[in-house]
């Protein structure tokens, strides 16, 4: 499975304005969590599940956030392909499957992004895997401040 970006679209009239995403089957969530950056351009990276799948949103600001499908995570491959995407609170939410390695970089100074996840935290700790904020750098061209 693929990662799989989500439109966010929106109504408006003389009341106000609905923001949607009709298409996100939240189902299989079963957390949240929100993430904010003190520094401009901090990079949080790699985090990787097996099994666990995201679904990431930005609530202000506007995020690099980028994926890898992982071959092997007890031995990445350094040339598998990096996807990226620029998510801001207007645009999608993205999926990222099981399977994956994601990280995120916010490109503004007000920024928070939004995680949901298929795993309860328990589940998650058994799934996790950490790797290099730079072993795949994706964010060397945006001039990151800080990696973590």
């Amino acid at each position: 499975m693929e990662p799989i970006s989500f439109p966010i679209n929106s109504s408006a009239d003389e009341r106000g304005q609905v923001t949607f995403v009709n298409d996100f089957d939240m189902t299989d969530v079963k957390r949240s969590y929100v993430v904010t950056n003190t520094l401009f351009k901090t990079v949080r990276a790699w985090h990787g599940h097996r099994n666990e799948k995201k679904w990431v949103t930005v609530q202000k600001g506007e995020f690099l956030v980028c994926v890898v499908k992982v071959d092997s995570f007890d031995n990445p491959d350094m040339n598998a392909e990096v996807k990226e995407y620029v998510l801001n609170s207007e645009n999608s939410v993205l999926f990222i499957p099981g399977g994956y390695a994601n990280g995120a970089m916010n490109l503004t100074d007000e920024n928070e992004i939004r995680y949901f996840s298929s795993a309860s935290l328990g589940e998650s700790s058994i799934d996790d895997f950490r790797i290099n904020a730079q072993f795949w750098n994706p964010w060397e061209k945006h001039n990151p401040n800080f990696y973590e």
